[in-house]
């Protein structure tokens, strides 16, 4: 069954004009050859033709195809093809040949043919061609399927000048944006797909990875509407939910949902202070949680007693015959009659669906409310992307982290696969383990924790595993490379902002070539964070002018558009009017994208200093010194630079370290001689030399892996304070 085709952009027809498509399909070839009125010549590369069929087509209409090939013709010869027929009245249309391509492809275009094509000179008319589902899996494609809406936009022509594949990767990227920000399942309701998900799959587990206990998806959807019943009693609009990943956690967060009561999901390896700065910006009163796990945490700061709602206590609590009833109704009553019991529909779109606390890694927790609309076009974003097939994810990033919430709990349960669950992501010989007993196919964690992993693996530990995502930190080639070596498993590095639900971009493994072309686009490229999600845009700006915006490919400000995209920090609007404009995020990160779309990071806002009128890297100073006193990655974090103020030259930098050698503050004077005259052999600026040792007991890092920023900062702060008092 053909695609329903939608044609906009009329108005944006030039003739002669000179289009350029990001894909070409048959009908939408049909439609446009309408629109130009058959005077048309079509572009194509002899070594990169298009399917066949387009070409049998072509060849019953009177048009004209003129050849070239990129790799043995100059752009000035192309250029003078191009316009000769366009002087003579007819367009030229750029068709897009065969090529291996992974899920969620933006465009058939690969990188070389977009370079030369942005050479000539000529202000194309870009074209943006993309295929709508109505499900999870379906709502982007990058062909076409059974019952896809086939879209096809003619854009606005752009100004001429350099740099026209970057101006043209970032109109394909933004149109695709708009499209699918604007899919109406976007606007229905995270918890009526929950339960529809639950209701298709009855059977599918989450296993306790602790006890091996399995809850198929009807019990647990039957308790969580047990549970909500009495939580629809209360007056809360937020609950704390201090649970690991596992059952507890799936049900915790489904009852307020169903009972319309926003779960804020606690991160219990907080302080004192972060967590009481939780409790005030949700404003909670209110906490779900389990005895058993209180004794595991001791050391975090727990509520008062009449505070908890401990699962223990409700279970007990629960009446068994309407226990056993709405069991019952998870099993076999219809999703509209569930949906009406609960008032499902009643929260969806932009409200409020599920709360969390950013890291805090450079300040206090800042509180994001991922909306029904954020979530569920997150999870069809990963799920548009990466290739799934009767997966088996392992669930043991924390869910108060946006990874684990969305990757490994929402997608998983929203698809109806099962999840091993395990609350402790560093127990890293019980999570091989597990991988191996359940045959689990996807795993997403951070490279600190997937190196600890590593450590504990044998050869056929993975042997299972599609996809290994990292993500969070960055990933270092080493452990890239060993986990090759030893597992044959290829790590696929993600990027995500708990802002962004989280996942903006991610490497997959390329596609099988095309018979017959030699040319793909990548799924994976080697030091990147991969190429946006479908559905999500990319803006690179100045990294001291917002307003002032960059080529794609020059490195600058990130900023991300999409339906993914949060509206600003709980309570507090100074600081979203600094982050927002025109509908574009300021992710804090500096980086720039190829001309397939893939990002390379080139560190956080917050990890530079400005001395003297630069922007001098701390990441990069801490990679150079690493290797000045070549400290092996599989030891953990032992160095940390950081910036202080200084009257002078506005930051001075301060080295952390607690190496045992640098304990000796006498010795300061001479390791840092040492360390800046072996950067200086490296021809590194003279601002990259930290100016202070500070040493310490440990470099401080959150319960995620990450380095604690704002704890370093501290550290240097105290150590130069009272070094100077005394």
């Amino acid at each position: 069954m053909a695609a329903t085709l939608i044609v906009h952009g009329q108005e944006n027809i030039v003739t002669p004009g000179f289009y350029m498509p990001n894909r070409l399909s048959k009908q939408s070839g049909k439609a446009l050859h309408h629109l130009l009125e058959g005077k048309i010549c079509y572009l194509i590369d002899s070594t990169f033709p298009p399917a066949p069929e387009i070409m049998e087509y072509l060849k019953t209409k009177d048009i004209t195809i003129e050849y070239f090939d990129f790799r043995h013709t100059n752009s000035r010869a192309v250029r003078e093809q191009i316009l000769t027929h366009m002087n003579e009245g007819r367009s030229v249309v750029f068709l897009p040949g065969q090529v291996a391509k992974v899920r969620g492809t933006l465009a058939d275009v690969p990188s070389p043919f977009l370079r030369h094509l942005g050479s000539l000179h000529i202000a194309p008319v870009p074209v943006f061609l993309g295929y709508y589902g109505d499900t999870l899996t379906t709502l982007y494609r990058e062909k076409e399927e059974e019952n896809c809406v086939e879209e096809f936009h003619i854009l606005p022509k752009l100004a001429a000048g350099p740099q026209t594949g970057e101006r043209l990767l970032a109109a394909w990227m933004q149109k695709g944006e708009e499209l699918f920000s604007k899919r109406p399942l976007l606007q229905e309701s995270l918890t009526t797909r929950i339960v529809t998900a639950m209701r298709m799959n009855p059977s599918v587990e989450t296993i306790d990875g602790m006890t091996g206990a399995a809850l198929p998806n009807y019990k647990a959807l039957g308790v969580a509407m047990t549970v909500a019943r009495l939580l629809r009693k209360r007056e809360d609009k937020r609950i704390g939910v201090i649970l690991p990943p596992g059952p507890g956690g799936l049900i915790a967060i489904l009852s307020c949902m169903l009972a319309g009561i926003t779960p804020v999901i606690i991160n219990y390896a907080s302080s004192r202070s972060a967590f009481e700065s939780t409790v005030r910006q949700a404003d909670l009163r209110t906490f779900i949680t389990a005895r058993k796990f209180m004794e595991k945490v001791p050391s975090f700061p727990w509520p008062e007693e009449q505070q908890l709602i401990l699962v223990e206590d409700l279970l007990k609590t629960l009446s068994m015959p309407a226990l056993i009833g709405n069991v019952l109704l998870a099993k076999a009553a219809p999703v509209p009659v569930i949906a009406k019991m609960f008032d499902t529909d009643s929260h969806h779109g932009d409200d409020e669906a599920v709360m969390l606390f950013t890291s805090g890694s450079s300040g206090e927790p800042k509180g994001v409310a991922l909306t029904h609309r954020m979530i569920l076009a997150n999870v069809a974003q990963c799920a548009c992307r990466i290739p799934l097939s009767n997966e088996r994810f392992l669930g043991s990033l924390p869910i108060f982290h946006s990874f684990g919430l969305t990757v490994t709990l929402m997608l998983p349960l929203l698809n109806g696969y099962p999840i091993c669950a395990y609350p402790n992501p560093t127990e890293a010989r019980t999570l091989c383990e597990l991988v191996k007993k359940y045959k689990l196919t996807l795993l997403a964690t951070t490279p600190t924790f997937a190196r600890a992993m590593l450590r504990r693996a044998e050869e056929d530990t993975f042997r299972s595993i599609h996809h290994f995502i990292v993500g969070a930190e960055k990933l270092q080639p080493d452990i890239e490379k060993e986990f090759q070596r030893k597992c044959g498993v290829t790590l696929l590095e993600g990027y995500g902002l708990t802002e962004a639900t989280p996942v903006c971009s991610l490497n997959i493994l390329d596609a099988p070539m095309v018979p017959g072309s030699a040319f793909y686009v990548p799924g994976k490229v080697a030091r990147s964070i991969g190429a946006p999600l479908p559905g999500i845009a990319v803006r690179i700006t100045d990294v001291e002018d917002d307003s002032k915006e960059l080529p794609l490919t020059e490195r600058g400000m990130i900023w991300f558009r999409g339906a993914n995209v949060f509206h600003g920090y709980v309570g507090k609007p100074e600081l979203n009017d600094s982050i927002f404009h025109n509908g574009w995020f300021k992710s804090g990160d500096i980086g720039q994208l190829d001309l397939n779309g893939f990002i390379t990071l080139g560190g956080r806002l917050s990890r530079f200093s400005k001395i003297g009128g630069e922007m001098v890297p701390h990441e990069g100073i801490e990679h150079a010194i690493a290797q000045i006193l070549q400290l092996p990655p599989e030891d953990g974090v032992q160095i940390a630079v950081t910036g202080v103020m200084d009257e002078q030259k506005g930051e001075a930098l301060v080295l952390l370290s607690s190496l045992p050698a640098h304990q000796r503050s006498s010795q300061e004077h001479e390791i840092l001689g040492m360390i800046r005259r072996e950067l200086a052999d490296r021809g590194l600026p003279n601002l990259w030399a930290p100016r202070y040792l500070v040493p310490v007991e440990a470099i401080p890092v959150l319960a995620t892996g990450k380095m604690d920023l704002r704890g370093c900062r501290l550290l240097a702060e105290e150590a130069l304070i009272e070094e100077s008092s005394d």
